[in-house]
């Protein structure tokens, strides 16, 4: 059961409205932060449930802003990869437990930040060529199932789509519309699991307007925000709600 108590609401409207602001202005890299957050509060499967319709609503209202800014070659493989990668997802998760599931969730948010500190001190380098199409299917791969467990399928994504050297805009663009699909995608298996309930869909509909209003920030803060700042909050964010998620997992 979600109990829709003030605990719950000091938590998940941050939440959501950050979800809102990464989706809608920095390519969605971060914004499973907030089923990471969220996750501290629920079962794992309960968190993934609530945000997948927000996450679906984010979507919607930041798809006008940057529709046909996208780079469709790249945004076609990565959808076409993604399909395959959503059904493993659904295959793992029907033989996991809530412990299983947190590990999963606290493993990828620490793993990310520590890909990123790795990168910002020279210790990782970028790819110096463009990926070929084979690592754009790959990276959809990852991503559908990343994003299926735990709706962390940004950061997989993001590694193809920034060797391609797309502009700022065009990047934004194509993540908006990848994960769009996606979510559609994932929509159909978390329901067959029963991963929705009455009591998810009354939160998602209470919490909409705050994702609206995350999404309104986010596309605003697209042009006007420090990248460095955001992502800066989110590194945070990530590594204390990650592994609180470990340990837990473990203990």
């Amino acid at each position: 059961m979600v109990e829709l108590n003030l605990m719950f609401f000091v938590v998940a409207i941050p939440a959501v409205i950050f979800a809102g602001i990464s989706k809608g202005g920095f390519g969605s890299g971060v914004a499973f932060a907030s089923a990471s957050i969220l996750a501290l509060i629920l079962d794992p499967g309960q968190a993934l449930a609530l945000m997948l319709p927000i996450l679906m609503v984010i979507d919607l209202a930041t798809l006008r802003p940057y529709w046909k800014r996208w780079s469709w070659p790249d945004a076609r493989l990565l959808m076409l990869g993604a399909v395959p990668g959503v059904a493993l997802g659904a295959l793992l998760y029907r033989a996991t437990d809530e412990d299983l599931l947190r590990l999963l969730i606290g493993g990828i948010s620490v793993g990310f930040v520590v890909w990123h500190v790795a990168q910002s001190r020279g210790w990782v380098r970028g790819f110096a060529n463009r990926l070929p199409p084979p690592a754009g299917l790959f990276a959809g791969l990852v991503a559908g199932f990343t994003s299926f467990v735990s709706h962390a399928g940004g950061p997989p994504a993001a590694v193809y789509l920034l060797s391609q050297r797309l502009t700022k805009t065009e990047f934004q663009a194509t993540t908006v519309l990848v994960f769009w699909v996606i979510n559609i995608a994932k929509f159909v298996p978390y329901a067959f699991l029963g991963m929705f309930t009455l009591q998810t869909a009354w939160a998602d509909l209470l919490l909409t307007p705050f994702a609206i209003l995350g999404a309104w920030l986010g596309v605003r803060a697209h042009w006007m925000m420090s990248e460095r700042l955001f992502f800066g909050i989110a590194y945070v964010l990530l590594t204390l709600t990650g592994s609180k998620l470990i340990w837990d997992a473990l203990t």
